[in-house]
């Protein structure tokens, strides 16, 4: 049977993806980023990650606004890199597994999630960006990719609840499927930022770490927010954060952090966290007395 291994956080900030090409790795402004990934990458290869789940959102490359779908998945033997405006990238095609997806789809269309199915659609930064720093890819991925794109761009939003609801979903449909795999759900975006208005260049720390702390431990208290508080406390992009909830939806209530990589050097707190199922050694992280952002 399928089983998910682990989970991983992650932004998925383009300029990442463009720094990447440009070989900027060792760059003293990019190295703590970059390094940040090499654990992930580590832990993944010494798992034996055969499929990442990677829940994602798309930025009007596959979708526009005038048929922009709650939530879709793609099927296919592999996908595009998706051209932004920068050129091709020097990355081979996604690969996907047929079969899996399909499961999936089955599965969560009959947990009465309705779907849109998409097919041989290219996929842009929301998952080709930290998708290098994850796998290697010469020649090629080692493994598949289900790309799963959730609307956090127009209105009207899945709630965090309902991103939390597919998890949960999703573990089904994994824990379903009758070939032997080891999963890794990775949930994309944020964390603080807002690109553009009166607050173009905004963060919150202090909320960014009460927001992992709470994905961890309490992850309920996070679905009472509304898309207008994700947007107060971490910026009008950081409503991204739903698609972590989607991540945690799919693991045990129990979570030990293997890994966390925290880098704030631009507009966008650049964000890399791995989870493993068990039970947490590490002393919690405790908000600010004069935070209470949630508590």
């Amino acid at each position: 049977m399928a089983k998910i291994i682990g989970c991983i956080g992650t932004s998925h900030v383009p300029t990442i993806g463009v720094a990447y090409d440009k070989g900027k790795q060792t760059d003293p402004s990019w190295a703590p980023l970059f390094d940040g990934y090499k654990p992930v990458a580590k832990w993944l290869e010494e798992k034996k990650a055969d499929v990442l789940v990677f829940i994602y959102n798309d930025h009007c490359t596959t979708f526009f606004f005038d048929m922009y779908p709650t939530f879709a998945l793609g099927v296919g033997e592999q996908f595009p890199i998706a051209d932004e405006g920068a050129g091709l990238r020097d990355l081979p095609h996604i690969k996907g597994d047929v079969k899996l997806q399909c499961h999936i789809v089955d599965s969560l269309v009959n947990d009465e999630f309705d779907l849109t199915v998409f097919q041989e659609k290219p996929i842009d930064h929301g998952c080709a960006s930290p998708l290098p720093l994850l796998w290697p890819h010469k020649p090629d991925w080692p493994g598949t990719v289900v790309p799963i794109s959730v609307n956090v761009l127009q209105y009207p939003l899945p709630t965090p609840r309902r991103c939390y609801r597919l998890g949960q979903a999703l573990r089904r449909a994994i824990e379903s499927y009758p070939e032997d795999l080891n999963v890794v759900v990775v949930g994309t975006g944020g964390l603080s930022h807002q690109i553009h208005g009166e607050r173009a260049g905004f963060n919150n720390t202090d909320w960014d770490h009460e927001f992992l702390d709470l994905l961890q431990h309490e992850p309920e208290k996070l679905l009472h927010l509304t898309h207008a508080d994700y947007v107060r406390l971490g910026g009008a992009e950081s409503v991204e954060q739903i698609m972590w909830l989607a991540m945690r939806g799919a693991m045990a209530n129990s979570l030990k952090k293997v890994h966390l990589n925290y880098y704030l050097a631009t507009t966008t707190a650049m964000t890399v966290v791995v989870y493993e199922e068990g039970e947490e050694t590490e002393p919690r992280h405790v908000p600010n007395a004069n935070q209470a952002a949630v508590m």
